[in-house]
């Protein structure tokens, strides 16, 4: 099999770039990531050399070409089966997946307002209208679903929706927006993984620094 490589962002900032990677390095799919940092205002013409949407994340594997972190999820979960990105149950899978497209799709105001940020000091912020319903409904999905799983991850081990949501989990923390001790203990289960200590590391040693993103 071709080597999978998976293009991202700035580790610090990309939230888009962190879910697929988080995926594929929790559930131990090998592969190789390359960073392309981002280069405001003008933008890395680097992008439009490997992605057909001059963004990142993109996935080569080949001659193939994959892009936007779902779908790159969907693509590696059919090549490694093995690998459990989704979870086993029918029901289940459905479920993750919703929640995947809900966080994919909508939470605009919390993403607008707060940029993720890894080597952000904890610190709140003034937050516009939207912000507290996006918090709102997260705070109830992630309940739901441990409810149903019983934790400490959505469905109970690490899948590809714990790492959907893990960009904002950093957003929770360094904006200090939930004070609920379930809320709290998700939180310290997905910042305690191997897995995104490994990406954390990484994005505190980037020399790099996007004005844009530090709200």
């Amino acid at each position: 099999m071709a080597k999978l490589v998976l293009y991202v962002g700035n580790k610090n900032y990309s939230s888009w770039s962190l879910r697929p990677w988080l995926a594929l390095e929790a559930c131990g799919v090998p592969f190789e990531d390359v960073v392309i940092p981002f280069d405001f205002p003008a933008g890395n013409p680097r992008f439009r050399e490997i992605s057909p949407t001059g963004r990142v994340p993109v996935l080569h594997h080949g001659d193939v070409r994959v892009w936007e972190s779902l779908s790159i999820i969907e693509y590696v979960a059919e090549l490694f089966p093995e690998a459990g990105l989704w979870p086993e149950n029918r029901e289940d899978r459905a479920r993750a997946r919703s929640y995947s497209m809900e966080m994919l799709s909508g939470f605009r105001a919390l993403r607008g307002a707060c940029p993720m940020n890894i080597r952000r000091p904890r610190k709140a912020i003034a937050l516009p209208e939207g912000v507290a319903a996006d918090v709102a409904r997260i705070e109830e999905i992630w309940r739901e679903a441990i409810a149903r799983s019983g934790g400490p991850f959505l469905f109970g081990r690490f899948t590809a929706a714990d790492a959907m949501f893990a960009p904002v989990v950093n957003r929770f923390d360094v904006y200090e927006l939930v004070t609920a001790p379930g809320t709290l203990a998700y939180m310290d289960a997905v910042k305690t993984h191997p897995a995104f200590r490994k990406w954390e590391e990484a994005a505190r040693a980037e020399p790099w620094i996007v004005p844009e993103d530090e709200a």
